[in-house]
């Protein structure tokens, strides 16, 4: 897995390493800004996947849709190719409807790139209209929830 481009890292707590392509940076060799959306939802897919025991997406699992009602970032530091961060998953809040999934980015040496917030919300898969969050669900999210991880710092 060394030359993997995303994997996860470990478990407790959970990690995705991620290596920059070249083709996700510009003509400079910086990182696309659109590009980081991409490495947030590859670290939530892995993370909501972890979260449903490995079986498919957390969602599916407990009979709901989860599609993405919000998602914030903060970006600290660039990326160029070959670059390696370290993404920090953690159930953030839990609502009636709705869940928060912080991700915070660092390079292995601990220097921070972004702090992100992905916000799914549970729809019906029959109507696509909003519905509580099961209580199955909520007992795993509550599993997952972790205390608020100290923001990183700016350079």
């Amino acid at each position: 897995m060394i030359n993997a481009t995303e994997y996860v890292l470990s478990e407790r707590p959970f990690v995705v390493r991620r290596r920059v392509r070249w083709g996700d940076c510009d003509p400079a060799g910086v990182v696309y800004t659109g590009r980081f959306t991409d490495y947030l939802l590859g670290a939530v897919g892995l993370y909501t996947a972890h979260m449903a025991g490995g079986d498919g997406r957390l969602g599916e699992v407990h009979g709901v849709g989860t599609p993405c009602k919000a998602m914030r970032f903060e970006f600290i530091g660039t990326l160029w190719p070959d670059d390696v961060i370290d993404i920090t998953c953690t159930v953030e809040a839990i609502r009636t409807r709705s869940f928060d999934i912080r991700c915070v980015a660092r390079r292995p040496d601990g220097a921070p790139v972004f702090d992100a917030m992905f916000s799914p919300i549970c729809v019906r898969l029959d109507r696509r209209e909003g519905t509580p969050i099961p209580d199955a669900m909520r007992e795993v999210l509550k599993r997952f929830l972790a205390p608020a991880l100290k923001p990183p710092e700016a350079p």
